[in-house]
């Protein structure tokens, strides 16, 4: 069944090709002479291209964690052309509109004035949920804004389009026509040279300088932030692209607060204050204070923030209701009301069943009508000609009880443009979402659209779906007109500046534990490396068992595996092999990772992020093809270390030493930092006849092996083994290299105005060098070596409260924590409350 079309479901509408006379439309003629041109096959060559561009840069590359089930958004070769002389008529009847539903925001949540006057019903306002009683200020305050706006149209039999709905909550959709045009361009360059196409790039100049004039008065250079529900909402992807375009912060409610009616953006030298809030949050859930708390994507308290003027919300957060279908019955009076001037744009025909002349008309036939919520966009359609007489019934007395809750709208197949399918080129109908913003005193429509192919199984109305076919829709230049950008607007010069302060505390904090985890990882997967590189031999000289027997204990100790199931060959074998499973400690710490990926999508490149997701995507692999062959967990070992190695590449030839580098890379040093010491006290731990032993496995699981027999032969002894891989800053698996780069990362986090942690680090450097001296100095080197496990698990409980004294000071902004009473050391607190 499709909603809008006859009675039997046949979506037959005007061809989008031939205008009223069928003759092919002149525009059309040059999309059909550049298919012409790719010849045989070539266009159906070209789908394919694009198909595979779109998996591996569209929605599915840029969605944290890709797209489960594989569908995805993709884009059909065949444009939808516009003429310029149709889309000049589109953009100023559709933006008549945007200017119509201005004046009803202001006058809904000001003096309601047509509520008054009995120009607006009141069960359109009073019991639409998207209603905010909250925003309502009468006795004035600062006017409510409606800066992006957007249309879905569909053409009807006489070739004139027609708004199906209104979209002024946000419109989705904007991202994907910057990506069609982007993948178009350079999969089909043949096809856009034979037409001068407008493009798509002065359009987001004008958006990202329209910002600077809505800001709050008194703002020469505002903070703007777009917020988003995060990286589980369909359209994060073009959250992020957004954000990108506008040079704003992308920020999630937890990012900010509300401090004295000012809303701030929590960073990692304090609060910066946030003037400009893109919102992509419904307007019901962004104050839990004072709307639904059901949902924790907003910001405590930020409605009284917007009240006082000190923040503006864009789109106003009650934008929402003016989305609902009631309104396409009232506009044409409302715009002969306060505009002075008939309705350019119709809106699709429909009743509000809460007239009674249109009750009376729609009852008389209610089969020849398509019914739906008066007050939900998003619902879906009822065909009553479709229901059997027991639903049609119920509906019917549905409407008699409350006919102020539903709308009516007569059949209306939207026109058909020709699609490449299996068979070749099919009309299929479409419906063209078109997108506005405003900067106070114009609107400008973005030169494209998003032109959705509908299926059949398909809804016309309603949220924007999560996967489908769409059109690059290509607005055609006029002969010889110029492409004109913003007007230069007159800014401030700004500083240089390369500090990190701005990175949101968030950021920093996924960015850290980011590090930490690809490093536990790949210390985890060299530990079960080396004990698996044992088990595999069969037969052990004693030294070799006494190795094993010290791995597995201190795989044990780190929570890898069960000492107790491995206390035999075969129950080590099973043991070794169920670490990769998803419920196994590598398994587990792999979601971790993949997990802290996606978090961290929008401060990487799509290169940075291929690289990052493509090479863990074939660790999983490799992980879940594990069965019980010790072979196979040999190979998924090597993909995790070949993994962790990526990352540290990428990060150190991809990465701008500033905020986000910094705090990966702080991550991966504390990680390395406090993995040493655990493993070094672990091996080190017995009497003084087994330390031979210990520096042996020592070497090997710091990878420093081959620098030792380069420097010292084969001769093991206490003092060179323990200063390679303890005090040596010039060996990038020793402690003192960890520690050494802990220091100069947070020196630079610091800013040199915070020494306090850097110093820290320097006192445990000048401890190694210490404790070195000792076992140089020692007249039994191997009895002051097997003296050390204490003192490095000393030195590992500090590194771990090092780590949660920067986690409250830099990712939950907290004091210092306090101490009370008698019990000081056994009651310090650790980490964020």
């Amino acid at each position: 069944m499709n909603e809008i079309g006859g009675e039997s479901g046949e979506v037959a509408g005007v061809d989008e090709m031939v205008d009223g006379a069928g003759r092919l439309r002149p525009h059309w003629r040059t999309v059909l002479n550049g298919i012409a041109l790719l010849g045989d096959g070539g266009l159906a060559e070209r789908a394919r291209r694009l198909d595979r561009a779109f998996e591996d840069e569209g929605v599915a590359a840029m969605l944290p964690g890709g797209v489960a089930d594989g569908r995805v958004w993709r884009c059909d070769p065949v444009p939808l052309p516009l003429a310029a002389a149709e889309f000049a008529a589109l953009e100023a009847g559709l933006a008549q509109r945007a200017r119509l539903f201005s004046l009803l925001l202001a006058d809904l949540y000001g003096p309601q004035r047509l509520l008054a006057e009995g120009v607006l019903p009141p069960p359109v306002v009073y019991a639409n949920p998207a209603f905010l009683r909250s925003c309502h200020q009468p006795d004035g305050g600062p006017a409510p804004v409606l800066h992006l706006y957007a249309a879905d149209m569909v053409r009807g039999e006489n070739g004139a389009w027609h708004v199906l709905s209104d979209r002024t909550a946000g419109a989705s959709g904007i991202g994907l026509v910057h990506e069609n045009r982007q993948i178009i361009a350079r999969v089909m360059p043949e096809l856009m040279r034979g037409a001068e196409i407008r493009p798509l790039r002065p359009f987001f100049d004008f958006w990202q300088d329209s910002l600077a004039r809505l800001a709050p008065p008194g703002r020469a250079n505002p903070g703007v932030a777009l917020l988003t529900p995060g990286t589980t909402d369909p359209m994060w992807f073009e959250h992020m692209f957004l954000a990108r375009e506008l040079g704003c912060f992308l920020v999630e409610g937890g990012d900010l607060t509300v401090r004295g009616s000012a809303v701030f953006l929590k960073t990692l030298k304090g609060l910066e204050p946030v003037d400009l809030l893109l919102r992509r949050v419904g307007g019901r859930y962004l104050d839990p204070l004072e709307q639904s708390p059901e949902r924790l994507a907003g910001v405590a308290g930020l409605l009284a923030a917007q009240r006082a003027g000190s923040v503006r919300l864009l789109n106003h957060p009650g934008a929402d209701m003016l989305e609902a279908p009631a309104f396409a019955a009232l506009l044409p009076r409302l715009c002969a009301l306060l505009l002075g001037e008939p309705l350019a744009l119709p809106s699709l025909p429909t009743r509000w069943l809460g007239e009674p002349s249109a009750r009376t008309e729609v009852l008389a036939a209610p089969t020849r009508w398509r019914v739906r919520p008066a007050l939900d966009g998003r619902a879906p359609i009822t065909v009553p000609g479709e229901l059997s007489e027991a639903k049609r019934a119920a509906l019917l007395a549905r409407i008699a009880e409350r006919p102020w809750d539903y709308c009516a709208s007569p059949p209306f197949p939207p026109s058909v443009a020709p699609c490449l399918g299996a068979g070749g080129m099919t009309p299929k109908p479409i419906v063209l979402r078109l997108f506005l913003v405003g900067d106070g005193d114009g609107w400008r429509a973005v030169p494209g659209g998003l032109a959705r192919v509908v299926e059949p199984e398909e809804r016309l109305s309603g949220r924007l779906p999560r996967h489908g076919m769409a059109k690059d829709v290509w607005v055609l230049a006029e002969e010889g007109a110029d492409l004109l950008g913003p007007p230069a607007s007159p800014l401030a010069a700004m500083p240089i500046r390369r500090s990190v302060g701005e990175l949101p505390s968030r950021v920093a904090d996924n960015m850290y534990w980011l590090g930490r985890y690809v490093e536990r990882l790949e210390n985890t997967a060299r530990l079960v490396r080396a004990t698996l590189d044992r088990v595999v031999r069969g037969t052990w000289l004693p030294r070799e068992h006494a190795e094993l027997n010290t791995l597995v204990r201190t795989l044990a100790q780190g929570h890898v595996i069960d000492g107790e199931a491995a206390a035999s060959v075969p129950g080590l074998s099973l043991t070794l092999l169920a670490t990769v499973a998803p419920t196994g400690a590598i398994g587990r710490i792999l979601a971790e990772v993949a997990r802290l990926t996606e978090l961290s999508r929008d401060r990487l490149t799509g290169e940075m992020y291929a690289a990052f997701t493509q090479s863990l995507r074939t660790a999983r692999g490799e992980t879940g093809r594990v069965d019980r062959s010790l072979d196979q967990l040999a190979h998924a070992l090597s993909a995790i270390q070949r993994f962790a190695t990526i990352v540290a590449g990428v990060a150190a030839e991809n990465m701008v030493r500033g905020g986000t580098w910094l705090f990966l890379e702080l991550g991966r040093r504390l990680e390395r930092a406090s993995a040493i010491l655990a493993d070094a006290a672990e091996v080190l731990a017995g009497p003084a006849g087994h330390v031979e032993t210990g520096l042996r496995l020592l070497l090997e699981l710091c990878d420093s092996a081959i620098t030792y027999r380069s420097r010292y032969l084969a001769l093991l002894q206490p003092a060179p083994v323990l200063d390679l891989v303890l005090a040596d800053e010039a060996n990038p698996r020793a402690l003192a290299f960890q520690l050494a780069a802990i220091r100069r990362l947070l020196t630079d986090i610091g800013g040199g105005s915070e020494t306090v942690f850097s110093e820290e680090a320097t006192l445990l450097l000048a401890r190694i060098a210490g404790l070195l001296a000792e076992i140089v100095a020692a007249p039994e080197q191997a009895v002051a070596a097997a003296a050390l496990p204490a003192e490095l698990a000393n030195l590992g409980a500090e590194i771990a409260s090092l780590s949660d004294r920067l986690s409250r000071r830099y990712f939950a902004l907290l004091p210092a924590a306090q101490t009370i009473g008698l019990f000081e050391e056994q009651d310090r607190q650790r980490g964020a409350a």
